[in-house]
């Protein structure tokens, strides 16, 4: 035997090869299936058949296995998930018999896991020892929730010949076995009537690119069985080779950048890009993130026969447009603030540059979510019902909706997983159906947020209805068009049952199967414009300065009584100290892709201080010493030292400075996916830190990163400077220097009101808008909405009303004029503010009404 470790990111793996005898094949068949006791929610699509061997020949070293290498699954490319599998450690263990080669070469394929190999380039006749062998593959896997990184896949993929196995079992971190899979425990998802295919003697003409869409995606769709209408909409759409349709896998994210598949240009989390105010710049970063997805598309896909595997498609689920309504949701750094007008403007324009202006193709395809009323507690979500008044729902929960599906034309809406009012939302035909297409005109297609039909029926969640069946049945009728997961299987019984037509299901498979029509994945090569794009044009430098350029922009100076920028003749020993300073995770937020030169803020400061100022740097402490709520952090700033020798260390460097430049907060391992804050103060081991560091006498500016608002009444009460970072992407750092040194001018602008303290907050659950946000706080704030400093000053006169009354569904024209009356150039957000003064119902204490200059 020859064991030996590869490791890889996340993942570490190892062969272990034992004997084998293998037989000649019995039996082939094919379809989607499933195993519901295998110990997981289990499921096989894709390319692939069965092969079952003669019962009278033994398999040497099998033991009371040998029936489990009697039959095998195996296929060009098809993948295994494993769904319900909680966060944590996990040993994968796949085995294999080889059955027909005879020499190394004849059967290569790669099993990946996400982004990393557990097998690649698997010469399974080499990796068992020969001909008539079994080869066991074995790799740890951390594991985080279902919801946030999608539920254990297993992908195989030929190179040459077919990909196989004949046993998989999962493992937790105690041992036991978890999940055990045998090919014979596989069984067909669907029924014998289901499969029938349809005669059509008329030629198809679906690939016709003369014809009108609605015509070619009714011709592909008469083609199909129901099993094979029904295997369409679930995100990973496999192949039908029958019909030369590709495989397609609906899921995939770009919230701040192209996300999970390799290099990609890194902006500032969006919560921190909407501290630009500068719907134009996320208009830019759209159609960068539509170019880039094109470029890793088109290469995938060239290689790939047109498939498109997880990761790799054209449908992006972003962005996330929700009201960031309560600092503690963890998902709030993924929205774009507090105000539904700036969300409005700023959503739409992100959309329309992912999509591209082609008056054919779509670049990509964005898809605002979740809609509607969610907002945390996340983890409730899968059950939580938000109780709400209409004027709440129209007023602060909808119209960022409305606007970027009416004017931003957006591609397509993912359906929440909480209930309103009782009812789970992909099961609200008056959200789906009313309101979404009826009133404001939508006309793309409805996606549920993973495993949202299953929230439907599960007795665990929202129990609307009993069964699998009715719970796909009532989504479909609702109006969700695509599942993401494998709730839509439940759809072959619920048409046999007539819970739903099958005609009703072919309405749900023409709105998802626009998606590749539009995207022009059917046309002609030459046809698509979009299909220039190679990887050379992903990850370029001139799209990392439009991340510079928005990092810039994100950055909000809270408080300064002069220190900033920072005199370099006079601050000759600065040093670095906090948990996030050389942190280059923490630039990422969540939902992120990979940046090839992420620049730490300590690397940056030490880049544009330049070689004649002295800049050290010590942790100081870490993030906190609370256990996290994340299932895995992926954090770069962690620390097992003591925390009195971090803080001793940060002392005496402090001691040796001229000024303290304090980089803190928080990151994506305290709020995120799945998790909520319980608090929104700095953790007490950094306000320990900051109060001894304020101690020795020496300045300290604060770098506060964050993806939400934290309460800093003490640090803005003592210390000269705080500067709000947020999570500013791959070139944070160098902004950040920039801004401290004076070579950019701050501009950013508060998306979100700064509490004073967690105290100041309403029941998380509560989703009562009454002393929330800047609109309806009755209190007075640390900062406020819409908050913001310049190294210049502006000022503002002249404002005239043109009218001082307005129709309904009027405009009211205002005109100012503004001046900077400092000494340097800067930029400013004009910002007015309007409410309705006799209103007899609860007001907002003001209205946005933005207007960016």
């Amino acid at each position: 035997m020859n064991n030996k470790p590869i490791d890889y990111f996340y993942f570490r793996f190892l062969l272990k090869l034992f004997a084998g005898i293998l037989f000649s094949a019995t039996a082939l068949f094919a379809a989607d299936e499933s195993c519901v006791t295998c110990g997981g929610q289990v499921s096989l699509s894709g390319d692939f058949t069965h092969r079952k061997e003669a019962p009278t020949l033994l398999v040497e070293d099998a033991g009371a296995q040998a029936e489990a290498f009697r039959e095998d699954v195996n296929g060009t490319n098809f993948n295994l998930t494993i769904r319900n599998l909680p966060a944590g450690t996990y040993v994968v263990v796949l085995r294999a018999v080889e059955t027909e080669a005879h020499q190394p070469g004849e059967r290569v394929f790669d099993v990946t896991i996400g982004e990393s190999a557990l097998a690649k380039g698997l010469d399974l006749f080499t990796a068992a020892g020969g001909a008539r062998k079994i080869a066991t593959i074995t790799g740890t896997v951390e594991k985080a929730d279902d919801t946030l990184r999608g539920p254990l896949t297993l992908w195989f993929s030929a190179t040459k010949g077919r990909a196989k196995f004949n046993v998989i079992e999962v493992l937790n971190s105690a041992g036991e076995i978890v999940v055990s899979v045998r090919a014979s425990d596989l069984a067909d998802a669907f029924s014998a009537t289901a499969k029938l295919v349809p005669e059509i003697a008329e030629p198809a003409f679906w690939r016709d690119s003369s014809k009108a869409l609605k015509v070619r995606a009714d011709d592909l769709i008469r083609r199909m069985s129901l099993a094979e209408k029904v295997a369409q909409l679930k995100n990973a759409a496999p192949a039908i080779s029958r019909l030369g349709l590709p495989a397609y896998d609906y899921w995939n994210e770009a919230l701040h950048g192209v996300a999970n598949n390799g290099n990609a240009t890194v902006f500032p989390q969006a919560i921190g890009g909407a501290a630009s105010w500068n719907p134009a710049l996320f208009r830019e970063e759209g159609r960068i993130i539509g170019v880039e997805g094109r470029a890793k598309h088109n290469d995938y896909a060239t290689k790939n026969n047109g498939d498109s595997k997880w990761w790799a498609g054209l449908t992006f689920w972003t962005p996330n447009i929700n009201i960031f309504r309560d600092p503690r949701w963890g998902r709030g750094q993924e929205t774009y603030g507090e105000d539904p007008y700036l969300t409005s403007e700023i959503g739409i324009e992100f959309v329309k540059g992912i999509q591209g202006d082609h008056p054919d193709y779509m670049l990509a395809m964005a898809c605002a979510k979740h809609y509607a009323v969610h907002s945390g507690p996340e983890r409730d979500r899968h059950r939580f019902d938000a109780v709400i008044s209409d004027r709440d729902l129209y007023e602060t929960y909808l119209p960022q909706f409305e606007r970027v599906v009416r004017e931003g034309k957006v591609a397509g809406v993912m359906s929440a997983y909480n209930a309103v009012n009782g009812v789970p939302v992909t099961a609200s035909s008056f959200l789906l159906n009313d309101l979404l297409r009826k009133q404001w005109g939508f006309d793309g297609y409805v996606v549920s947020d993973c495993d949202a039909v299953h929230d439907i029926y599960g007795e665990k969640q929202h129990h609307y209805v009993k069964t699998a069946e009715e719970a796909a049945a009532l989504a479909v009728k609702a109006g969700c068009n695509l599942c993401c997961g494998g709730d839509y299987n439940a759809l072959v019984r619920a048409v046999q049952q007539g819970l739903v037509t099958e005609p009703e299901v072919d309405h749900a498979l023409y709105r998802t199967l626009w998606t590749r029509f539009r995207l022009g994945l059917f046309d002609p090569a030459d046809k698509v414009p979009f299909n220039k794009y190679t990887i050379a044009d992903n990850d370029t430098p001139e799209n990392g300065k439009v991340a510079l350029d928005l990092a810039r922009q994100a950055l909000v100076l809270l408080k300064n009584n002069g220190i900033l920028p920072l005199d370099r003749a006079k601050y000759k020993r600065i040093a670095v100290i906090g948990p996030n300073g050389d942190s280059k995770s923490m630039l990422e937020g969540n939902y992120h892709g990979s940046s090839s030169k992420p620049v730490s803020i300590l690397n940056g400061i030490r880049q544009v201080a330049g070689p004649d100022i002295e800049v050290t740097f010590a942790l100081g402490s870490p993030i906190t010493t609370k256990p996290g709520s994340a299932p895995w952090s992926g954090q770069d700033n962690t620390t097992k030292r003591p925390v009195a020798e971090l803080k001793a260390e940060a002392l005496a460097l402090a001691a040796n400075a001229d000024l303290i430049v304090y980089v803190g907060g928080i990151t994506a391992a305290q709020e995120g996916e799945s998790f909520d804050r319980e608090s929104i103060e700095l953790p007490q081991e950094q306000q320990d830190l900051v109060k001894e560091l304020h101690a020795t006498g020496k300045p300290v500016v604060m770098v506060n990163c964050s993806g939400s608002a934290m309460a800093l009444p003490w640090e803005d009460e003592k210390l000269p400077a705080i500067l709000q970072a947020w999570y500013p992407g791959q070139e944070g750092g160098r902004a950040v220097a920039e801004v401290l040194f004076g070579e950019v001018n701050p501009s950013g602008h508060l998306p979100i009101t700064f509490y004073r303290t967690t105290a100041d907050l309403p029941s998380f659950t509560d989703y009562s808008m009454k002393n929330r946000t800047y609109r309806y706080f009755e209190s007075k704030p640390l900062y406020a909405f819409g908050h913001g400093l310049s190294y210049t000053t502006f000022s503002y006169a002249k404002a005239k009303l043109v009218s001082k009354k307005i129709a309904a569904n009027g405009t009211l024209k205002v005109t100012f004029t503004i001046k900077n009356t400092g000494k340097r150039d800067g930029d400013d957000v004009a910002q007015v503010y309007y409410r309705h003064v006799n209103s007899k119902y609860r007001n907002p204490s003001s209205r946005s009404a933005v207007s960016v200059v």
